[in-house]
């Protein structure tokens, strides 16, 4: 055991050297004993396992810059001072110990929309070559990229600024990439990539060329289709991004929209009765209604409107005219409730288009008893005996002609 007195020699011996095998040897104990002594002497600067780490204080580093010039060990140096790592000091004495500065010892390049001039530095002629070439710099991106700020450009269209000023001027390239906030590397690698030959220029031709040839009207299939046919191998995926960036877009027809009698809720809506149970087991006691499209091989279209009865699937009534009005609708009705006898008083079901909901329609199923009922909004299946009726007569109708 050493006594408190050697200790403390010791401990001054390390604080006049600063050499922590010079200390241990002049006072006659081992280097690992002195280093621990020190670290004990640091007390609660020393980090423990799991503690918080908190910034060192300008007054260590300031001791350990004075043992280092005094020819410290970096080593040495964090366990006399408590500090967690020797690499700590190192980057200290590579220049990281100021703010803003880094291992390297050169600033990182800052990045941002505004300029890399914060303030003007110099004298008069530095201040004018500062603004003339922020001046060039939004110059050129409003020229070249039609950029409205610094902040929405990308390091490619800062890359090509930047090579476009150097043309036009004898700027170093150092000023450039500052100015522009962008680091030496980002601008080695953009311009690589820019001079980069397109290994898919041949491909893009021929995509063009078989795109072009049918019209505009044919997708990336047909083009993949064509180019294996010609002997070409590629990926589906790179001849759609090639069609993408060549705006190679296929024209579409818009369709016209499907007939829809639905104009909303437009008068009170009745229950539903039917609930998709379609049996009547008489005549005239379940009718169904609806209207149906059909093209005509002139292109024009006509609507059909029958009264079906859920009976025997007799088509009691029917129109057909050229518009779905309402005329349309109410004609087949009066004509089936012309076929009724006394005391027949059946349910029309139909859905909820707008035919069936306006005053003529109402009165006419009013005047002739009949109970009205619909379906629930945009559910065809609660009419589905009616829409089967209309897809088995356009079936057996072989090609609506």
């Amino acid at each position: 055991m050493y006594s408190q007195s050697a200790r403390k020699k010791a401990l001054e011996m390390l604080a006049l050297t600063g050499d922590f095998e010079k200390s241990a040897r002049m006072s006659g104990i081992s280097g690992r004993t002195l280093r621990r002594w020190a670290a004990s002497a640091a007390g609660p600067q020393q980090r423990t396992r799991g503690a918080k780490f908190e910034p060192y204080g300008d007054e260590v580093r300031g001791k350990a810059m004075e043992m280092a010039r005094k020819g410290a060990s970096c080593r040495g140096i964090a366990e006399a001072l408590g500090i967690g790592s020797p690499d700590a000091v190192r980057y200290w004495l590579k220049g990281g110990g100021t703010k803003g500065a880094r291992m390297g010892g050169r600033a990182r390049t800052p990045e941002g929309d505004e300029p890399a001039y914060a303030g003007f530095e110099g004298g008069l002629e530095e201040r004018i070559r500062q603004l003339e070439l922020e001046n060039d710099i939004l110059r050129g991106a409003v020229d070249l990229l039609k950029a409205g700020s610094l902040g929405s450009m990308s390091n490619m269209e800062k890359t090509a600024l930047i090579d476009k000023l150097r043309l036009e001027s004898d700027r170093p390239l150092r000023e450039l990439t500052d100015s522009l906030r962008i680091s030496k590397s980002s601008y080695e690698y953009c311009r690589a990539k820019l001079r980069a030959k397109d290994r898919h220029a041949q491909l893009r031709i021929d995509i063009r060329r078989i795109f072009d040839g049918a019209g505009g009207t044919r997708g990336y299939r047909y083009v993949h289709n064509e180019l294996r046919e010609g002997g070409v191998v590629v990926s589906e995926k790179v001849v759609r991004r090639l069609m993408a960036e060549e705006g190679c877009k296929v024209a579409y027809l818009k369709r016209k929209r499907r007939y829809d009698s639905y104009k909303g809720e437009i008068s009170d809506a009745p229950p539903n009765l039917v609930r998709r149970n379609f049996h009547a087991d008489a005549p005239n006691k379940l009718w169904l209604t609806d209207i149906t499209e059909f093209k005509l091989p002139s292109e024009e279209k006509a609507y059909l409107s029958p009264v079906i009865d859920c009976y025997d699937g007799l088509v009691v009534a029917w129109r057909i005219g050229r518009r779905p009005n309402a005329a349309l609708a109410n004609g087949s009705l009066e004509d089936a409730c012309g076929t009724l006898s006394p005391g027949q008083h059946p349910v029309c079901h139909s859905d909820r288009g707008c035919h069936y909901r306006w005053p003529g329609w109402i009165g006419i199923c009013e005047g002739n008893g009949l109970t009205r009922s619909m379906s629930k909004k945009g559910c065809s299946p609660d009419n589905s005996a009616c829409e089967g009726f209309f897809g088995h007569m356009k079936d057996t109708d072989n090609g609506n002609h």
